[in-house]
């Protein structure tokens, strides 16, 4: 895992371990979710959380915008420990899921992914993305560089999520 996200996991995992505890005492739900570095450490406290109490694990996990936080062998555990349950959306050409660098951290496989339009896809060929990240990218002529920050924002994500449940 990334050294940073590593720490500021420690930082509050004993926290939320013990809150879950607690909390867990009815057949509760509880899911996971965060935007951007909140993103990176609900992905990693569920996860934690499944490989150091399976009792407490989370019902799901969904992140928005979330850069990279496993190696390889983290995230083939997080795959193969949430299946289904674990949900990870990126905004067209947003540049922090694109951070820290691969091949040295990586994603969970599950990605939904927002277009350039929009709508939410749980699919795409390879060529149709590339396609949309360009129109992306070009949407405004006068900072077609910008789309990458442009695209971060928590606020585009929720937007784009309401236009898709219609």
């Amino acid at each position: 895992m990334h050294h940073g996200f590593g720490q500021a996991l420690d930082s509050i995992f004993p926290a939320i371990k013990a809150t879950l505890a607690d909390f867990r005492d009815n057949d509760q739900t509880v899911w996971f979710t965060g935007h951007s570095l909140g993103g990176a450490l609900a992905m990693l406290a569920g996860c934690r959380m499944y490989l150091e109490a399976p009792r407490l694990q989370a019902d799901g996990i969904y992140t928005y915008g979330q850069p990279r936080t496993c190696d390889r062998l983290l995230a083939a555990s997080c795959n193969k420990g949430f299946k289904d349950r674990l949900h990870r959306y990126v905004n067209n050409n947003d540049v922090v899921p694109q951070l820290p660098p691969e091949p040295a951290y990586t994603h969970v496989d599950t990605l939904h992914y927002i277009d350039s339009n929009g709508r939410v896809r749980s699919s795409t060929p390879l060529l149709g993305t590339l396609t949309d990240h360009v129109k992306g990218a070009t949407a405004d002529l006068l900072a077609p560089a910008s789309d990458g920050l442009r695209d971060h924002p928590v606020k585009n994500y929720i937007a784009a999520l309401e236009k898709n449940l219609v």
